[in-house]
């Protein structure tokens, strides 16, 4: 019961708008947070205050606020593919980055930080057979969650964003 009540209340909101503010230069102040949640996982797990917050994420297959950040800013790209091109619809050349989306050519710092610019930067990196799930969202959702959990708790960073 205590993990519903703060879950429907403390995660809602710090999930409000994360893609439009998880990269700004204000998001170190934000991530602060983050301290919090591993608070709150404590207290539900009914864990020390000294115990590693890793293994309880994974229990309760809840990603950490960059995790968190990474699967919404994906998860953006995929529900709107329709703005976003294929570098094989750009040319006809047959390359290995053929199925990457196409990163539009930019100078402005706020537009490489913002979700359209730096979501392809992070869609590029997914595995080939992540990527050919985006079309079906919740396949994609559960894929996607999935290798977050498995993969980047197990290395202790962000492997998508090198955090």
């Amino acid at each position: 019961m205590l993990s519903i009540i703060c879950f429907s209340y403390f995660h809602s909101i710090l999930l409000y708008g994360i893609i439009f503010w998880g990269n700004s230069a204000y998001s170190s102040n934000i991530f602060k947070i983050k301290k919090k949640k591993k608070r709150i996982i404590r207290v539900i797990m009914n864990a020390r205050n000294r115990d590693s917050c890793c293994q309880l994420f994974k229990k309760l297959k809840v990603l950490p606020l960059k995790l968190q950040y990474t699967f919404f800013l994906l998860l953006f790209i995929a529900k709107n593919r329709d703005l976003y091109k294929l570098n094989s619809e750009i040319h006809n050349n047959n390359t290995r980055f053929s199925s990457d989306l196409h990163t539009p050519t930019t100078n402005l710092k706020t537009f490489q930080k913002g979700p359209f610019y730096f979501g392809i930067k992070v869609f590029n990196h997914l595995p080939l057979s992540i990527k050919n799930t985006s079309h079906y969202i919740r396949q994609f959702q559960s894929v996607l969650k999935s290798f977050l959990l498995i993969n980047s708790l197990t290395r202790g960073r962000n492997i998508l964003l090198g955090i």
